[in-house]
């Protein structure tokens, strides 16, 4: 049995699939048109969530300076906390599993110091498995997840700049069509 036309049938079978389940790829962020740059300022100059954020920024195109200019917008990134928990103990008592927390608040404020996006609070976690004899792997471990909510956290921010920001967009137009007795 020749195969060949079912191997040219599967792409396109599986690309259809994937435009009928309203699958589509993120557009890029967006924020306010009138922006000029946005500079992330933290209470702790070395945070690890503001230079993944000024990363970000710049990755997307945006200007990040260091002091604020005419044109530019302000990310305040309020305060981080880190939180572990275990979560379930051996017969011993030792903790095996915990759940680490990592929770950022932040405001978004635009050119002329309006509050674009009142402070917000975005808190992610991630269990993970800490075995009393191998610490040495699970602080390894610990160490890898704590970076990779860091990234996340960071992802989430813009995300949800990008959200506020579309929606009032979309309010924006909506607004200018109602008649003004």
């Amino acid at each position: 049995m020749d195969c060949r036309p079912f191997r040219l049938a599967l792409p396109a079978l599986l690309a259809l699939l994937l435009s009928a389940c309203g699958f589509h790829l993120r557009e890029p962020l967006r924020l306010p048109a009138d922006l000029a740059g946005v500079q992330v300022v933290a209470r702790n100059p070395y945070s690890p969530l503001a230079q993944s954020l000024t990363r970000s920024l710049e990755r997307a195109g945006f200007e990040v300076p260091d002091s604020r200019r005419e044109g530019t917008a302000v990310l305040r990134v309020l305060s981080e906390r880190w939180d572990s928990q275990p979560i379930s103990v051996d017969q011993f008592g030792r903790a095996q599993e915990f759940t680490l927390r990592y929770a950022a608040v932040f405001t978004f404020e635009g050119v002329d110091g309006e509050e674009l996006v009142p402070e917000q609070v975005i808190e992610l976690s991630r269990d993970y498995v800490s075995l009393p004899n191998n610490s040495t792997g699970s602080e390894s471990e610990r160490e890898m997840l704590s970076r990779e909510l860091q990234r996340d956290m960071a992802a989430a921010v813009l995300r949800r700049i990008d959200t506020v920001n579309r929606a009032r967009e979309q309010d924006a137009p909506a607004a200018s069509q109602w008649p003004v007795n």
